[in-house]
């Protein structure tokens, strides 16, 4: 059985944690979690991984790097290979490469990428696998609204998810919707 383990790292948003278990000398990131606002980050990642230790390991280490720069604001694009797949269903999993597709600065609606995936009627759908993503960031799910503009919800808080948009260049028609000038798919 595979070590796992766990490391916080701090953030402009707060301090965010990668979970993985080392395979073969590398890592597989089983979870990205995201800064929340009522529970203690260590306590949770404690009792959901409770077999987890806390430490870093030189690729895990970078990763954590390269996600403060994305949080500060920078075009980070992320290397899949290292996350767990495994931990996704087949259908979230299309999901989330058909995410990780749309570029920076581009918005995409739960029901376009549903379609996009042959799934007609599957908006929901695609919010629910969104909405249960393990890898929040390196799966830009942010990037995903409502048909109308309208943010959502996200891991990390409408605020959070609205910031990123932000500084990913994403104009807002009002305090609560994107502007839909830059659709993908």
């Amino acid at each position: 059985m595979a070590q796992m383990h766990y490391l916080i790292s701090p953030s402009i948003f707060g301090d965010f944690g990668i979970v993985w278990r080392e395979l073969a000398d590398q890592p597989r990131i089983l979870r990205v979690t995201l800064p929340g606002k009522t529970r203690q980050l260590e306590d949770t990642l404690r009792v959901e991984y409770p077999l987890a230790a806390e430490g870093a390991q030189p690729d895990t280490a970078a990763l954590a790097g390269e996600l403060r720069r994305f949080l500060n604001g920078e075009d980070v694009r992320f290397d899949l290979q290292w996350l767990a797949w495994e931990t996704c269903t087949e259908f979230q999993s299309r999901v989330l490469r058909a995410e990780y597709g749309i570029p920076r600065g581009w918005v995409s609606t739960y029901g376009r990428i549903a379609r996009e995936l042959g799934v007609v009627g599957g908006g929901r759908a695609v919010g629910n696998a969104l909405a249960s993503n393990p890898f929040p960031l390196l799966i830009p799910c942010h990037r995903a609204v409502r048909s109308t503009g309208a943010l959502g919800g996200y891991q990390g808080g409408l605020e959070m998810k609205k910031a990123l948009l932000e500084m990913e260049g994403v104009v807002f028609n009002s305090p609560t919707k994107a502007s839909l000038i830059k659709v993908y798919y």
